[in-house]
């Protein structure tokens, strides 16, 4: 083995033991890893490509419902639709140009309305799969098609909830004034609603056997992290599409919409691996196995046993023991 390649093993080695006598990079480092190995990038993708395909039903659906009950109060109607489209920085601004509410006698109306509402459910569908990987729940106790139609519809509850207590929240910062006690209690409220919006879906989405009380640190997570997001949002979507306005025009406002749905995608993934890892306690984990640790093995092993299809299926998981340089030494000089 040439020298470097020993020198750099050397290296990795030392970061490996370093980080698994100390709790808090093994934690960071489980994370990381069980993201990897669950494929969050993929799970992210797929939140992102039907978040996008969702967000124009949703709020054509959004609009006309406010239009519906709030026709005879303008100002609470576009307060609301601000907030709605106050997590989209850059491109709320052409969403709000370019959707408009349903209009049609009563019985159309609703048929476009339950329409709209089931073309819509994709980004829930996507979210429930993707916590479903993440917890490595085996596809034999996965729910049928009408229990995940009502999480969905509940996912669906839990983002107007988000929008009516963000409204609220920045309407009462509006009337208290700018104050920097202000500013700081408000971003207080917000990380604070943000938490529990994260918690509530948390709950939605994760399996009832999975105990409430271990849905907090990943909610905390996220919330914190959605937060921050909200507040760079506009710098990060603006430094992805500062060379591609130009070039590509509209389809700039696509790109950078699809760049921050992945990024919450990501967010949203990340929050739940926090949940699992700290919950199985999955750390800490080898960089460069083998030997595999205790907590590899266990996220192996929930991993092999995700593939579970059928009742009657059952997927046993060993691992061979790691064999000592003195045993392949002696296996190789009979």
């Amino acid at each position: 083995m040439p020298l470097a390649m020993r020198v750099v093993q050397r290296v990795v080695s030392a970061i490996d033991a370093w980080q698994q006598r100390h709790r808090l990079p093994a934690f960071v480092f489980g994370v990381i890893k069980k993201f990897g190995d669950d494929r969050g990038g993929h799970l992210a993708a797929l939140i992102a490509y039907y978040g996008f395909l969702s967000i124009f039903p949703l709020l054509l659906v959004f609009v006309t419902t406010l239009g519906f009950f709030l026709h005879d109060n303008a100002s609470l109607r576009h307060d609301l639709l601000n907030s709605a489209l106050a997590d989209f920085p850059i491109i709320g601004a052409q969403l709000k140009n370019n959707v408009h509410a349903l209009g049609g006698n009563g019985l159309g109306l609703a048929i476009g309305i339950v329409g709209l509402l089931w073309g819509s459910l994709g980004v829930a569908q996507a979210a429930q799969h993707a916590t479903a990987e993440v917890w490595n729940v085996p596809g034999r106790m996965r729910p049928g098609f009408f229990p995940r139609l009502t999480r969905s519809l509940l996912v669906l509850a839990v983002l107007a909830v988000a929008i009516v207590a963000t409204t609220a929240v920045t309407t009462a910062a509006a009337l208290i004034g700018g104050s920097a006690a202000v500013t700081a209690l408000t971003v207080t409220a917000t990380v604070a609603l943000n938490v529990g919006l994260y918690w509530l879906a948390f709950r939605v989405l994760t399996p009832a056997s999975i105990a409430t009380r271990d849905l907090w640190p990943g909610a905390i997570v996220g919330g914190v992290a959605w937060t921050g997001l909200q507040a760079l949002g506009g710098w990060l979507v603006a430094r992805q599409l500062r060379h591609t306005s130009e070039l590509y025009g509209f389809f700039a406002i696509v790109l950078g919409l699809l760049f921050f749905l992945y990024l919450a995608g990501q967010l949203t993934v990340y929050a739940s691996e926090v949940n699992v890892v700290r919950a199985r306690k999955l750390y800490p984990r080898s960089v460069m196995p083998p030997p595999l640790t205790p907590a590899d093995e266990h996220a192996l092993a929930d991993l092999a046993r995700a593939d579970e299809r059928r009742p009657e299926q059952h997927i046993e998981v060993e691992f061979d023991k790691p064999v000592s340089s003195t045993q392949t030494t002696g296996n190789d000089n009979p």
